[in-house]
Order: C-alpha cells, then sequence, then structure tokens
C-alpha cells in the first residue's frame, strides 16, 4: 500500500535528482523508495571469498602487537618527506 510523503530537502538537490530520475527512466518516488529500501535492507549478503583470496589466507603472519595506522602514518611520512 503506498502512501504520502512529504520531505524537506536543499532545492538544488531535488533538482539533480530529478534528473537522475529522468535520465534513468524512473520516477522520483521510486528512486527515493528504492534507496530508502536498500539502507533498511535486513538481510546482509555474505562476501562471496574468491578462491585465489582463500589461498593466500594464512601466508603472511603478523605480530599481536603489530599497529597497522602508526606503520601506514611512517610510511606516508617517509615517503611524502
Amino acid at each position: 500500500m503506498d502512501k504520502k510523503l512529504t520531505l524537506s530537502l536543499n532545492e538544488s538537490i531535488i533538482e539533480k535528482a530529478k534528473n537522475y530520475a529522468k535520465s534513468n527512466n524512473i520516477s522520483l518516488s521510486k528512486l527515493i523508495e528504492s534507496y530508502l529500501g536498500t539502507l533498511t535492507k535486513t538481510e546482509k549478503k555474505e562476501t562471496e571469498i574468491t578462491p585465489l583470496v582463500k589461498n593466500l589466507s594464512g601466508v603472511i603472519s603478523i605480530d599481536d602487537n603489530f599497529d597497522a595506522k602508526n606503520e601506514y602514518a611512517k610510511y606516508l611520512l617517509k615517503k611524502y618527506k
């Protein structure tokens, strides 16, 4: 059952959304309904792990105290120094 909904949005966003909907041959209402449906979808799709990734898992061992963010920051500082 469809029901009306009133939204207050930025005018330029509305125009861009209308243009997008028109160029994709869909009504603005259906576009927003589809978007909200995607946002509120309860079931999560399981990500498929490819055979290559399965083969690579466990190849590298990393210390428990390894700080990836800190190491990446060091790398960037060295790269752009």
